[in-house]
């Protein structure tokens, strides 16, 4: 799931159906972006930024993204 995507849409006091009408999308491909089943194009990213003022790398991340913590990063 996108967390960032989701509080955002929230806050912003929008539904999903709202949001999906605002990009002309239908409601369950909005849903996929919002759950990150599927990508989305450049342009829904694009209107999304605009829409709800974040910028798109931080809407686009996932719940689901794990990193290493940086002291067990190692430099090359």
């Amino acid at each position: 799931m996108r967390k960032n995507l989701k509080e955002a849409r929230q806050k912003a006091g929008m539904t999903q159906q709202q949001m999906a009408d605002e990009l002309n999308l239908n409601l369950r491909h909005y849903q996929k972006i919002e759950y990150g089943e599927i990508g989305g194009s450049f342009e829904v990213w694009d209107a999304l930024e605009d829409i709800l003022g974040i910028h798109q790398r931080i809407l686009r991340e996932s719940s689901s993204k794990h990193l290493a913590p940086k002291e067990n990063l190692q430099e090359y």
